[in-house]
């Protein structure tokens, strides 16, 4: 008869440890997620805002990555496949606004 309530208690302060452990920050830390810009998006896009959707840096190499790196980041946000449209219509904006402004600078 004690077994079962020693091991619910067992089972109780395991879950309550481990809790405190997760909000810590000790285990399950979000190590990614301070990499993600805070707040929404600007009302009228600048090339800053651009870069950082599309997850590039402001490198001579921009323009050879902007095709891949907006290819890759549509397939995870694409509207067929449960991404939301505004965020996909955010990431096509991020694109066109580099290529032009890459074009007019070249």
């Amino acid at each position: 008869m004690a077994t079962p309530i020693l091991v619910g208690l067992g089972a109780i302060g395991a879950a309550l440890a481990g809790r405190h452990l997760v909000r810590t920050g000790v285990i399950g830390a979000r190590r990614g997620a301070e990499q993600w810009t805070k707040g929404g998006f600007k009302a009228k896009m600048d090339r800053k805002e651009a870069i950082e959707i599309l997850g590039l840096k402001d490198t001579p190499q921009l323009r050879s990555r902007l095709k891949d790196a907006h290819r890759h980041i549509m397939i995870a946000n694409h509207p067929d496949r449960g991404g939301a449209p505004y965020v996909a219509s955010k990431i096509n904006e991020a694109k066109d606004l580099l290529e032009k402004l890459d074009g007019k600078a070249r």
